[in-house]
């Protein structure tokens, strides 16, 4: 199938924003199930979810303190957050709409359903009386039209665009809930490191791995062990390498793929070297950093190969 550069483009950065829109949904109400279960004084701060999406900028733009009601905000419905769960499905449903010929019919329905849905509750949803039920809603819907794609599209190009979208983002959201959730959390000079494990299954939860962990590692959530698992598990959907392995085998379907398999290669071995279990904080930072810059560099060479030129 010979597929427009413009198309692909379309389609790829659809899949992101579903993603992405799910990702956010999954990891705000998983901090907000930790946040009201850890006991007063334990130095959590709401923060940490903007630090994850690296919204810093944006955020100090137009609030002055990071608590509670401000950052649900810029997270859900904040129009001018790139990031917002708001934002993301807005442009999943423009990218979708442009590209609905070679999309099963039902895919735009449910997008464009949910596009309805959050621009209706999402202003509605930032208290914690509605929040976990707009929430649910968010993700169940996601889950739906990621579920219309997997089982109702061939595995053509438009499919293949869709997939590194979508792993692309899911690697980068695992990287990042790992980096600055577990290091803002878990750093040194915590006065209250007893709650650690409850941390821990909060950041499994906000991944889809809270169970699966359990039944593959143990009850007890505890670092090294889930840092492990959620980087090298090659079975977990939302592990590192399984991600990674995912987006190897789409990219080897399309032609001229040469230069991002080679960025891809770099970050399998980095991945393949790195040791949990021996690391420091410091180590597993700065193995983070090296990871997402070649997340950004298989970006740009997705960019440079398939959406600036007609791909044959």
């Amino acid at each position: 199938m010979r597929l427009l550069s413009r198309v692909a483009e379309r389609l790829y950065w659809m899949a992101r924003y579903m993603e992405r829109a799910e990702d956010t949904a999954r990891l705000t109400q998983s901090y907000s199930h930790l946040y009201m279960d850890t006991p007063e004084g334990a130095d959590l701060g709401w923060d940490v979810l903007v630090n994850i999406l690296d919204g810093q900028p944006a955020f100090e733009n137009r609030f002055r303190v990071y608590n509670e009601q401000n950052v649900l905000k810029f997270l859900i419905s904040d129009e001018d957050n790139f990031a917002s769960i708001r934002q993301s499905v807005r442009a999943a449903r423009e990218n979708v709409r442009t590209t609905r010929d070679v999309l099963p019919e039902a895919v735009w329905e449910h997008v464009n359903e949910l596009y309805l849905y959050t621009k209706e509750h999402a202003e509605t949803s930032i208290g914690r009386r509605n929040r976990h039920r707009f929430l649910d809603e968010v993700q169940g819907r996601c889950q739906i039209v990621a579920g219309l794609v997997l089982t109702t599209m061939c595995r053509d190009n438009a499919f293949r665009f869709m997939a590194l979208g979508h792993l692309l983002e899911r690697a980068d959201m695992t990287t990042r809930v790992i980096d600055v959730g577990a290091g803002a959390l878990l750093g040194s000079g915590r006065s209250n490191q007893t709650i650690d494990p409850l941390i821990w299954g909060s950041l499994l939860q906000s991944l889809s791995a809270m169970s699966t962990y359990r039944r593959n590692v143990g009850p007890l959530p505890e670092a090294a062990p889930a840092v492990e698992f959620i980087f090298k598990d090659p079975t977990l959907p939302r592990s590192l390498q399984f991600c990674l392995n995912s987006i190897r085998g789409e990219l080897k379907q399309l032609k001229h793929n040469e230069q991002a398999l080679k960025t891809l290669e770099r970050a399998r071995r980095r991945l393949k070297r790195f040791n949990p279990a021996q690391a420091s904080w410091q180590e597993l930072h700065q193995f983070i950093d090296d990871i997402q810059v070649d997340l950004y560099n298989l970006g740009e060479n997705i960019n440079q190969s398939w959406f600036l030129t007609d791909p044959a």
